[in-house]
């Protein structure tokens, strides 16, 4: 049995899926968190909170890195890092993980500090930074859209006549979509940039970057990579679809996997992630790399170096029996994973997303009794309750709910999914 210690978590998908994996695995978790109640106010309903899994629950500020060394066990040192040095010496680590974006730094940091499996803390902050991994592309020799980093409006009014749009106004350290917008004139990109200047402090407390990065826009079909990589190789599990919607933002409506391609562009799709991870370094780590199929060849969005979400990961269990989240346990814990497909009985999957488009109270969802009658091949309704408050949808966080289907024929599940979503209305009245 194994010790883990989990800095921080989504309280969405990934919150069940890691420690479920944890637990199945045979191993044990300590958690750490700045601000237990956040985890608290979204406790899933009528399922037993992912938390209660944990073997000791711990409260230290997980923003404040504190790089400064702990000389003994009853020394002082304010900070994460010899705070975590003190319980080491306690509890004993294993490994250390996180499903959070904001915190994947701090964790490979930790890793380094601990001498614990995991990848580099450059690597990883070189990847949780879009402008930082545009960079890294380049100098490896991916193609990728001419982009700019910009440190206030000025620079980006002028980077954009540079340029040309249209373009996409990116903020270099949030995720989910979030003030990610297309911009097609300069009065637009004033809009944009002003939206997210409002926006100085992100959902955990840390103080944002506030230099915005500006990128061509991509044409053609996004898709994603599932990899895993460890003791320098990267295997690839498969390749997501992606549907988007929302303009002038960028919101994932659904994924299906595997991804309806043909052999030329699955393969290109593949060798580019590959690609993308070796140029950022990274090793020991399950990574969620998202490209364009453009017009002249695949070009990387990002990379994410930690497991798929927006219920990818299930996704590619339910079709491929492969458990991604299980997979990040054990290259947190230096170990090999297991990545042989099996037959699960189902040749693909999809899940559709009900996206709200005005503000309001949530009255009711009309259609939701007729998925009651639905086959099998149904596989998860999750769906808002009425009260909810309601916002129009900017970013990935606004879902009201999901459908998840399988179809053991062939690619027919995306499909069915949509097909499913057409039967639902949500009724929002005004506040």
């Amino acid at each position: 049995m194994a010790h883990l210690l989990m800095v921080e978590s989504w309280v969405g998908s990934m919150s069940r899926l890691l420690p479920r994996a944890i637990r199945e695995g045979g191993h044990e978790f300590t958690f750490l968190t700045r601000d237990l109640h956040h985890y608290l106010r979204a406790a899933p309903e009528g399922t037993a909170h992912p938390l209660l899994g944990a073997r000791n629950i711990l409260t230290v500020d997980t923003n404040d890195l504190g790089e400064a060394p702990a000389t003994g066990p009853g020394a002082p040192g304010g900070g994460l890092l010899p705070y975590v040095e003190r319980l080491h010496r306690s509890l004993g680590f294993d490994g250390v993980l996180t499903s959070c974006d904001y915190y994947l730094p701090a964790v490979a940091r930790i890793a380094e500090r601990l001498g614990l499996p995991g990848p580099s803390y450059a690597a990883v902050s070189a990847a949780c930074r879009k402008d930082r991994t545009r960079e890294a592309l380049a100098a490896a020799g991916l193609p990728g859209p001419g982009f700019a980093r910009c440190a206030d409006l000025a620079e980006a009014t002028a980077a954009a006549a540079e340029l040309g749009y249209p373009l996409v106004l990116k903020p270099v350290d949030l995720c989910a979509g979030m003030f990610v917008r297309r911009v097609d004139d300069e009065r637009q990109l004033a809009e944009a940039h002003r939206a997210l200047a409002g926006f100085p402090v992100n959902a955990r407390g840390q103080r944002r970057e506030p230099a915005v990065l500006l990128e061509e826009l991509l044409d053609g079909p996004e898709v994603s990579v599932e990899t895993v990589s460890y003791g320098g190789r990267t295997r690839v599990v498969g390749v997501t679809d992606k549907s988007i919607g929302g303009a002038p933002a960028f919101i994932e409506t659904g994924h299906m996997f595997p991804a309806a391609l043909d052999a030329e562009q699955a393969a290109e799709a593949r060798e580019t992630a590959v690609r993308a991870v070796a140029a950022l370094g990274l090793d020991e780590v399950v990574a969620h790399t998202e490209i364009k199929l453009t017009r002249r060849g695949p070009r990387v969005v990002e990379v994410n170096p930690r497991p798929a979400g927006n219920r990818i990961t299930e996704l590619v269990r339910h079709v491929t029996g492969i458990d991604l989240a299980a997979a990040c346990v054990d290259v947190a814990l230096g170990r090999e994973p297991e990545l042989a497909p099996r037959d699960t009985g189902l040749r693909s999957a999809a899940v559709g997303f009900l996206v709200p488009e005005r503000e309001g109270v949530l009255e009711a969802i009309d259609g939701r009794d007729r998925l009651d009658a639905e086959p099998a091949e149904l596989i998860e309704v999750q769906l808002a309750e009425p009260g909810r408050a309601v916002k129009a949808a900017g970013s990935n966080n606004e879902y009201l709910g999901h459908l998840m289907a399988g179809d053991p024929e062939g690619p027919g599940a995306r499909a069915r999914v949509e097909d499913l979503l057409a039967q639902l209305c949500p009724r929002v009245v005004s506040l």
